[in-house]
């Protein structure tokens, strides 16, 4: 090796062309973390913001420092508090009935459907494909005329009619579904349920024992993204939810101050951060499985 000018002495060419790659690497990976601290930033502030908002003193609801101040748990009292018309307690309970159910029947369809799909060969699968998943993009705003005339004249929108819920969540959470389970059978191996078949096994036990356990991982996945779609929906819900029947989504919306025209925005923000944790714990429990879910599929064969 020679020695390179302008370098210290016994400095080889490979020595620099090391050092500048040591120094280039060094700077991607500073990028790297400082493009994902901004994208993580960006996301979780306004979360970390109701957080602060919903443990300050109501008379300090717009100040403006950023860690909480004048810390009192009286906002998640006060959401859960009847006195003033708000049924947050019950609508909890809405919320997970109708997203449970909904993420039940999806499942159960989406399932079936998405494995007939990955395994059958025929004609127009694709354009099948293609409807479900322009489905899933349809507005759901467009929905809501049809539905309303079509709910009133069964007299599902008075009384405890969850169907006028469920339903509509369904017809977003099914495409969903069947589109990535889809995708996910698709990536399994064929000789697996072939091997099953050989040796004794129906289509229908070589499905439930073989198939159904090797996509565990997907199931888990699309079933978590189902329940939150559901959890979350607001539109159709405010339009077709009954006293009886308003899921969280709903109930915070119509949320009543102490005096009339009052917004209650810690109570607000409380009543959402009760909302939101448990969802933020979930995924962040089942994050292994749910990446693995969502990745498998592109890995597999």
């Amino acid at each position: 090796m020679t020695a390179t000018t302008g370098t210290a002495p016994g400095t080889t060419t490979s020595d620099v062309a090391h050092a500048h790659h040591v120094k280039s690497e060094r700077w991607k990976n500073t990028r790297a973390y400082a493009g994902l601290a901004l994208i993580v930033i960006w996301g979780l502030a306004p979360f970390y913001w109701m957080i602060v908002t919903a443990f300050r003193d109501v008379g300090y609801t717009f100040d403006t420092t950023p860690w909480p101040t004048h810390v009192t748990l009286d906002n998640f009292k006060t959401a859960f508090s009847t006195d003033r018309g708000n049924h947050f307690a019950q609508a909890l309970g809405n919320s997970v009935i109708i997203g449970v159910v909904t993420t039940v029947l999806a499942m159960l369809v989406g399932v079936f459907a998405a494995y007939a799909l990955s395994r059958l060969h025929f004609r127009g699968k694709y354009l099948v494909l293609g409807f479900i998943l322009g489905a899933s993009m349809f507005p759901g705003v467009a929905l809501v005329s049809p539905l309303f005339q079509l709910f009133s004249s069964l007299g599902w929108l008075t009384g405890a009619n969850y169907q006028a819920l469920i339903i509509p969540d369904i017809s977003f959470a099914l495409p969903l579904t069947v589109y990535t389970l889809t995708a996910f059978f698709s990536e399994m191996p064929w000789e697996l349920e072939e091997s099953a078949r050989m040796d004794g096994c129906t289509q229908g036990q070589a499905f439930r024992k073989i198939m159904l356990p090797l996509a565990a991982p997907g199931l888990f996945t699309t079933a978590i993204l189902a329940f939150i779609s559901a959890w979350n929906e607001f539109l159709l819900a405010s339009q077709f939810a009954t006293s009886t029947t308003q899921p969280v989504t709903v109930a915070i919306a119509n949320f009543a101050g102490a005096q009339p025209h009052q917004e209650p925005y810690t109570t607000v923000m409380a009543a959402g951060t009760i909302v939101t944790v448990p969802l933020i714990i979930m995924v962040l429990f089942f994050q292994r499985a749910i990446v693995s879910g969502l990745t498998a599929g592109g890995v597999k064969g």
